[in-house]
């Protein structure tokens, strides 16, 4: 499904207006998002438009669906961000990085080994086991990542896997942010896996999503999008 910049605008514009924010840019981006069964994960494609290169968020177990947008815009992926190493967001790495394999793959440090182990990513349990290449690049709280004319903020929030990163662009009027599997629309990730911790998550949330602006869009690994201000108010499980 296709999410353009006029219409994540129009989307969001009555939320912010509540919120007294006022939106001063128009973005200038294109984003489109695939969902892949069977667990309804969300891979998300995001580029500039005026550029023929893009960023793919956590390619999932469509990769052929991703090529093929890929290829009918006429886009070039030069960086794969996975929010965290669980199967679902991995699984369309090794198809990605056939086709381009000068194209870094970057993760959380926490989570670089779930990438090449079926047991800790999760697809061995649900007899399927599915690796990945390796990690071409990792990083924590802090770290940026600069592509595809993108400049992205990392922050590195455990408690639904040890090693989850979340990625933000602040270059934009309203900040997006890839989630991953921290929250959701009305609910947050699952912190009863083997690495997961609620306190964790839920300080992560508090901590690093709480404080960004209330309009910042949360662009989450399974579900609709969602806004800050929104979860603040309404999340039953992290109040702001």
């Amino acid at each position: 499904m296709r999410l353009t910049a006029p219409e994540l605008a129009a989307q969001f514009i009555i939320e912010i207006q509540k919120q007294g924010v006022q939106f001063v840019k128009k973005p200038q981006f294109e984003i489109e998002r695939v969902v892949s069964a069977p667990f309804d994960e969300n891979t998300y494609v995001i580029w500039l438009k005026d550029r023929n290169d893009c960023l793919v968020v956590d390619p999932g177990y469509s990769p052929e669906r991703i090529l093929a947008l890929l290829d009918e815009q006429k886009i070039v992926p030069v960086a794969i961000l996975n929010t965290h190493g669980h199967s679902d967001h991995i699984a369309g790495n090794g198809v990605l990085k056939e086709r381009w394999p000068d194209c870094p793959l970057i993760i959380g440090l926490g989570d670089a080994p779930k990438l090449i182990d079926a047991q800790l990513n999760l697809s061995a349990r649900y007899g399927q086991a599915i690796t990945s290449p390796p990690a071409d690049r990792t990083v924590r709280m802090g770290d940026r990542i600069a592509a595809a004319g993108f400049d992205m903020e990392v922050r590195e929030i455990p408690g639904h896997s040890a090693g989850h990163v979340v990625f933000i662009w602040r270059e934009n009027t309203p900040n997006l942010a890839f989630v991953g599997d921290i929250i959701f629309l009305g609910s947050v990730g699952r912190a009863d896996l083997y690495d997961g911790d609620f306190d964790l998550l839920a300080a992560g949330i508090r901590e690093q999503i709480y404080t960004l602006p209330d309009d910042t869009v949360l662009l989450s690994g399974h579900g609709p999008e969602t806004t800050v201000g929104q979860e603040k108010i309404n999340n039953p499980y992290v109040r702001g």
